[in-house]
């Protein structure tokens, strides 16, 4: 059987592998190993770990390495120790093949082990833009990596002429679609999510309609994340609509946007905005499925939104580049140009579905593929 080594370093991440983890699992040939790592750790990001458990895989190793901080340096310093620890897991697991996931700034790390112990790495989610530091480290990756499984044509193009061409470019689709797809066969809210995940905040009645929101920051912008944040939640608060708001990501920048949600938080106590640290994947979906409009700069929006047809309002620069279904309105950080695009998104209602990013069959098809790739390289000496 092969080994097949899948780290994950994020919620994001997660649920971007989720369905391909079920297909290595239950395929005959395959043997899967799961290393956990980042954010992924952490309760503070939502205890993405537990979820991984609850979903009934198995954590072959955990990797702590986040360093708390608001500046670049500690990405670097993070990515660091990372890179420090993932060569003596990959010698004692002896993988037959790594898999990393999307553009991560920790996905640095677990590709340059990988490929400077001589083991053969699998991208997924290569050859996209979004315009910010996730560029380079996406683009660096799929240069170290030996198989590309992207998520569209496009991607698969750009990967192409990154690589001078080759036979390891395959367009797998996106395996959070297969999610989806799963929600549009039942789609109805069927859970309470204030019961169900807590959170903070009011308590209001959400059957009529309500936004979500996921803003996380930019990057190359981090210094402006408190500012950026305070433009959104002003128009929130002004359109007083009911809102389901989920914490940011781990990324430079991320203190900004919390010490902005507490100001808000306290300017604004009987504003119906409940706040979540995270949920399951399937609940998140069809929360998005139900809702009037996604509001903010996540990649939800431009893939599992463009799938489900959901109104989505995209704010700034942080999805800057990436393939868009006609579902997505964007729009500068401005509050009042927020508020209005929220309006005109929730006058049009649901959108037809696009299939940009795949039709609900890529866990399937990345199992497939991981039995099949020729591997050339000879396993007893990847660890000397």
């Amino acid at each position: 059987m092969r080994k097949i080594c899948v780290v994950i370093t994020a919620r994001a991440s997660y649920s971007r592998i989720k369905t391909t983890l079920v297909a290595i699992k239950k395929h005959p040939d395959l043997h899967l190993q799961l290393i956990v790592t980042g954010s992924a750790l952490l309760e503070k990001y939502g205890s993405v770990v537990d979820q991984i458990e609850k979903d009934g895989f198995e954590i072959t190793a955990r990797l702590f390495n986040i360093l708390e901080g608001n500046k670049p340096l500690i990405s670097a310093k993070t990515s660091g120790l990372a890179l420090l620890e993932m060569p003596t897991l990959f010698a004692s697991l002896k993988p037959d093949l790594v898999v990393t996931i999307a553009d991560r700034y920790e996905t640095i790390a677990t590709a340059v082990a990988s490929a400077m112990m001589n083991i053969p790495l699998v991208h997924i989610q290569g050859g996209e833009i979004t315009g910010n530091i996730d560029d380079k480290i996406r683009h660096a990756v799929t240069q170290l990596a030996d198989f590309h499984f992207v998520a569209s044509e496009n991607a698969k193009a750009r990967v192409l002429r990154m690589r001078d061409g080759g036979n390891n470019v395959y367009n797998t689709g996106c395996p959070s679609i297969d999610i989806a797809a799963e929600i549009l066969k039942s789609a109805s809210l069927n859970f309470n999510p204030f019961v169900t995940y807590g959170g903070v905040g009011p308590v209001f009645n959400y059957e009529n309609r309500y936004l979500v929101v996921m803003q996380h920051p930019v990057t190359t912008e981090y210094n402006l994340a408190q500012k950026q944040i305070t433009c959104t939640s002003k128009a929130i608060a002004e359109l007083g609509i009911p809102t389901f708001w989920f914490w940011p990501n781990s990324d430079s920048g991320t203190e900004g946007i919390a010490k902005g949600l507490r100001i808000f938080r306290e300017q604004n106590p009987d504003c119906p905005v409940h706040f979540f640290k995270n949920m399951e994947s399937g609940h998140f979906l069809k929360l998005l499925k139900n809702a009037s409009c996604l509001v903010g700069n996540s990649s939800v929006g431009i893939r599992e939104c463009s799938f489900l047809g959901v109104p989505v309002v995209n704010i700034g620069s942080r999805q800057t580049g990436r393939e868009r279904g006609n579902n997505v309105i964007d729009v500068n950080y401005d509050s009042n140009a927020i508020a209005h695009a929220i309006k005109i998104q929730i006058n049009r209602g649901s959108y037809e579905p696009d299939f940009i990013y795949g039709k609900g069959n890529s866990g399937q098809k990345i199992a497939g593929l991981l039995a099949e790739i020729p591997i050339t390289s000879n396993n007893a000496d990847f660890y000397e």
